[in-house]
């Protein structure tokens, strides 16, 4: 006579549910935590010494600088001039069709920002994606050697 199989005994399939509670853990984990990596952190960015780009003395350059109140003022010389102004505006509008007509005129002019260290950020960004919006493809920006 054949003896009937034992419910209790050994089996050939793998218990998979421990490793399904872990991977519930894990998500509920990660769920949680993610939305804390998104934040900023606060950095404080250092100051380095470079070496100016040589001068193209042909070349046509335009130097905006964003003052702390947000107006900007340019000057359009054959150099890089911190001191000179050759126009002023008020509105962003106004200063993008000025730039870019110049730089419709010449589309080699080079174009440098310079703003205060008191500027908005968000007024220097709206600057470039406007002067980008007018047809200004390379922008640089101007820096200061740290004491």
């Amino acid at each position: 006579m054949r003896k009937p199989p034992n419910p209790h005994g050994p089996k050939a399939e793998m218990n998979v549910v421990p490793y399904i509670d872990v991977m519930l853990v894990l998500l509920v984990i990660f769920m949680v935590t993610a939305p804390l990596l998104v934040q900023g952190v606060p950095l404080h960015l250092p100051k380095v010494a470079a070496e100016a780009l040589p001068a193209d003395t042909r070349a046509q350059v335009i130097t905006l600088s964003v003052k702390a109140d947000g107006t900007c003022y340019w000057n359009l010389g054959t150099a890089v001039d911190v001191a000179a102004r050759t126009d002023e505006a008020a509105d962003l509008a106004v200063m993008t069709a000025r730039v870019g007509a110049i730089m419709a005129a010449r589309p080699d002019t080079k174009l440098f920002i310079r703003a205060d260290k008191d500027a908005s950020y968000a007024a220097v960004v709206a600057a470039m994606a406007a002067l980008q919006r007018a047809g200004v493809e390379n922008i640089g920006l101007i820096t200061e050697a740290p004491p």
